[in-house]
């Protein structure tokens, strides 16, 4: 049975109504692939079965000031690697890390350290489950979202029959029309209910937690904003194409820019060259004009907000699809998929799970005690 949510018995008949709107729910998000039956089937059953590794933007040089070091951890977070290393000595503000990593999973990234912290290390080593696997020196800590994107080899056990040939056609249609872009349940909380508490952060209210939650509160109100817009542009027949307005990302360079002949785009968009990219409102990113720019006011005006409520906020784009890379499924016994795909940083397996099974992959109360982390909270300036 789903763990209560504490939250609503205290809420208004109103105010829960909003909440409930506000709630992240994988049925509110429309498949991209719904032509091809699902593999059904259960994630996560051990740790074992969801590994994650790091692709760095770059590697240690092998002299430096920083010590680096190539971790795999099972059952930890990421910050939990962090504090371990501050029981080392070393003050939290100088520990380098990429990205955040599940903690219910197997998961190799990097971190480093000012190699005068020797003893730090220890700490780490201290941890049942953790591994050391490499390390050098570089000359600079390592940052945040200094990766290229993560590898995953995920194992989805009693699947349905059928499961391989569906895996792969719904593997195919991906690679082909772009992965949707969606914000998994991670951003969301333990009950979902994180972009409610982002909505009472604009609203001046107290909220459990500091600056930093307060922060993390309003990132998934963008993101459940953003979410609702890709849900409505895919309703709309919008996946595959860019509209007049638009903000268009090219795949190859990362380069953006403004769509004023949507028929002309809509060809590159096609063939996966470009997408479109979705704002996470803030004072540097402003409502799209022309098609995009009205849709864009209509999802802000079914959650009653307006832009300028997000003035606080530095603002991003973000596309609303990624490019599938490196995919592939096998069937290690009857019964057991392993799929193994690489997705760019900041960007769910969860999305590309629920697609393939047909599931509510990772949904927010099945997630209550997972200690999920969330890569995608650590991107500067949204």
């Amino acid at each position: 049975m789903s763990e209560p949510d504490p939250t609503t018995s205290q809420l208004t008949q109103d105010e829960a109504a909003v909440r409930d709107r506000l709630l992240f729910r994988w049925a509110d998000l429309p498949l991209v692939t719904s032509e091809v039956p699902g593999t059904g089937g259960t994630v996560r059953s051990a740790p074992e079965d969801f590994r994650v590794t790091e692709l760095p933007a770059y590697l240690p040089e092998g002299s430096g000031s920083h010590r680096y070091l190539l971790v795999e951890k099972r059952g930890y977070t990421t910050r939990e690697l962090v504090q371990a290393l501050m029981r080392g000595g070393v003050e939290e503000k100088a520990i380098g890390v990429a990205g955040l990593k599940d903690k219910a999973a197997v998961t190799v990234q990097w971190l480093s350290v000012p190699k005068r912290y020797p003893e730090a290390v220890a700490e780490l080593l201290a941890l049942p489950g953790v591994r050391v696997l490499d390390e050098s020196y570089h000359r600079n800590k390592l940052g945040i979202g200094h990766l290229r994107g993560n590898r995953f080899e995920i194992t989805v056990r009693d699947v349905a029959p059928g499961a391989l040939e569906h895996a792969r056609a719904t593997l195919a249609a991906l690679r082909a029309r772009g992965a949707p872009n969606w914000f998994g349940p991670q951003r969301f909380g333990r009950f979902g209910g994180n972009a409610y508490d982002g909505l009472r952060v604009l609203r001046k209210e107290k909220v459990p937690g500091g600056h930093r939650l307060q922060r993390f509160f309003l990132s998934a109100l963008q993101s459940q904003l953003f979410n609702t817009l890709l849900a409505r542009r895919i309703d709309r027949g919008w996946y595959e194409r860019v509209v007049q307005g638009d903000w268009a990302r090219k795949h190859d360079t990362g380069g953006t820019f403004l769509v004023t002949d949507a028929e002309a785009e809509s060809e590159r968009a096609r063939r996966l060259e470009i997408s479109a990219t979705l704002p996470l409102f803030g004072r540097k990113v402003k409502l799209s004009p022309d098609d995009a720019g009205a849709l864009e006011q209509a999802v802000l005006d079914e959650y009653e907000l307006r832009w300028a409520q997000f003035a606080a906020r530095h603002g991003d784009r973000r596309s609303s699809r990624v490019l599938l890379e490196a995919s592939e499924v096998r069937e290690d016994e009857p019964g057991t998929l392993t799929l193994a795909f690489t997705l760019p940083k900041g960007s769910y397996a969860t999305a590309v799970l629920r697609e393939v099974t047909k599931t509510e992959v990772d949904a927010p109360f099945e997630r209550a005690e997972q200690g999920s982390e969330d890569e995608g909270a650590l991107a500067p300036g949204a």
